[in-house]
């Protein structure tokens, strides 16, 4: 059962409240669907070769995306409090993950069941906006990212990332965010000793 007065209920009912207008008809559909999670540090969300069957809503904590590159992680995306995490083509259209999800720290969610989710749309179209709404984003999301890499050098990206996401900055280790913007830790360590 889905506890209204946890926390992550308390912050995932927020979170949908400003992306649309939910009633409590609305809720009663959409409740079903949704269940609290609990990770651990290191575990994962998302297995790579898996097929991914869920929204993350992150309540407490955080988790990157990567890819196993030759034993070398390359990190895509970080996913911190009000944050979706999931693999928007894997989950929509039942493609395996060819990256991971994993929690860098102990990390609370709300799971949104993608089969539940498609139960609850069928019954309540209001439910099937807030699932584009939350795909829309995700998908904006990762625009922003490959244009950065496009767009912009190593420093640049940085100091991107430090004016629009200043938590990544912060919370990232140096060679998790190193390989996030695409440079050498020791580049990134000298950008950050220069600009410090």
């Amino acid at each position: 059962m889905f506890d209204l007065d946890n926390m992550a209920a308390k912050n995932v009912l927020h979170y949908i409240h400003s992306l649309t207008l939910y009633t409590d008809k609305n809720w009663e559909v959409l409740y079903p669907a949704l269940s609290i999670v609990e990770f651990k540090k290191d575990e994962y969300l998302l297995e790579t070769g898996k097929v991914c069957q869920s929204l993350f809503y992150i309540s407490k904590g955080c988790c990157r995306a990567f890819y196993d590159k030759d034993g070398k992680h390359i990190n895509t995306a970080f996913f911190f409090e009000n944050d979706i995490a999931t693999n928007i083509n894997s989950f929509a259209r039942g493609e395996v993950s060819a990256h991971a999800i994993q929690a860098m720290e102990a990390l609370t969610a709300v799971r949104f069941d993608k089969q539940l989710l498609y139960a609850a749309a069928i019954i309540d179209p209001d439910i099937e906006t807030l699932g584009r709404k939350c795909l829309q984003g995700i998908a904006a999301r990762q625009e922003q990212h490959a244009a950065i890499y496009k767009l912009m050098t190593g420093l640049e990206r940085y100091e991107y990332m430090e004016e629009h996401f200043p938590e990544v900055v912060q919370r990232v280790s140096l060679t998790q965010l190193s390989s996030y913007l695409g440079v050498a830790r020791e580049t990134l360590s000298r950008i950050r000793a220069r600009r410090g």
